[in-house]
């Protein structure tokens, strides 16, 4: 009796005991299932990091073009205003010449009519510079905003990153 007593009671133990082990054994399965997931995730965010580096080198190397055009057109610009005060000068002297020569009016009509159009060519061409300088700097512009918007995502996910191995690094703590 005292034995079949005890069976049982070894009986129940066991019972209790491979119950115990089939939810620690479960308990680990959800935790390693939980791992996968966790770096998967994680590989996804350093799969985003990456391209938003290359996103941010992509922009980068655009605001570089886009600054090159800027400075070219700001030295052709600054060529045509270099120009522009010498034409005007050449045109002063044509003015004063004019009037000390009433003999060679013709001459100096001709001269300075050819004086005018090199003042209207240069002033075509001021405008023209100009209106590229302003592309330029609207191109600068936004290529700096999407430069901005990049860093923003690339802090967002390195902060996504670093909760995600915060997060395996307390699972495998926990394993």
């Amino acid at each position: 009796m005292i034995l079949g007593a005890l069976s049982v009671v070894l009986l129940i133990v066991a019972f209790e005991f491979w119950s115990e082990v089939g939810d620690r054994d479960q308990t680990i399965t959800q935790n390693q299932n939980r791992l996968v997931q966790v770096q998967a995730e994680v590989l996804a965010m350093q799969t985003q990091v990456a391209d938003a580096d290359k996103a941010t080198v992509l922009i980068q190397s655009r605001m570089d073009r886009a600054k090159a055009e800027s400075d070219r057109h700001q030295t052709d610009l600054d060529k045509v205003k270099a120009g522009e005060v010498d034409l005007q000068s050449d045109l002063d002297k044509v003015r004063v010449n004019s009037t000390a020569f009433q003999t060679q009016m013709e001459d100096a009509k001709v001269a300075s009519l050819k004086h005018q159009g090199e003042v209207e060519v240069a002033d075509a061409k001021t405008s023209v510079a100009q209106t590229e300088l302003d592309e330029a700097k609207a191109d600068k512009t936004q290529l700096a905003t999407q430069l901005d918007q990049s860093k923003a995502m690339v802090e967002d996910l390195q902060a996504k990153l670093e909760a995600a191995e915060k997060l395996i690094a307390k699972l495998q703590v926990k394993a």
